[in-house]
């Protein structure tokens, strides 16, 4: 189910979120959604605008596309295609876990991040799910592009 943010207040404190930009969608996303659907909770995947992604690369699929494709994944129970920032959907949301990728744990979450789920009573959980990077994807297939153009 896709939800506007005004629908978050209904879901506070009943839901494990996870969030990202899924641009592309590859394996290590999967792992992720599963592994935070065995916490137990019904899971919200928050969605980057494309304004943010596009501060990463240009993006693959415009943000409408990508909640109708992780909307149809059978981990995910909720799909928030958001217009903020993850901070203010924290906020607002204020889920019973927010669940990370284990590479998250080291450097430490963007955005204040971590004082604000702190202040919130919001468990962060970090999973050992990192199997591919969509970064990496991106430049395997930028190189391997390259050296078709170049042969």
């Amino acid at each position: 189910m896709i939800l506007g943010f005004e629908d978050l207040r209904e879901y506070r404190g009943r839901v494990a979120m996870v969030d990202g930009c899924f641009d592309p969608l590859h394996r290590g996303h999967i792992s992720y959604f599963r592994a935070a659907a065995s916490l137990g909770l019904p899971v919200l995947c928050n969605i980057a605008p494309d304004a943010y992604l596009a501060t990463k690369h240009t993006p693959l699929l415009p943000q409408a596309h990508r909640a109708e494709v992780l909307d149809a994944i059978r981990y995910i129970d909720y799909t928030h295609p958001s217009a903020v920032s993850t901070a203010e959907v924290l906020r607002e949301l204020r889920p019973k876990a927010y669940v990370k990728g284990a590479d998250w744990r080291d450097k430490g979450l963007p955005e204040n991040q971590d004082a604000i789920a702190r202040d919130l009573g919001i468990e962060v959980v970090y999973l050992d799910t990192v199997l591919d990077s969509s970064s990496d994807i991106l430049k395997r297939y930028g190189e391997s592009r390259q050296e078709r153009v170049e042969a």
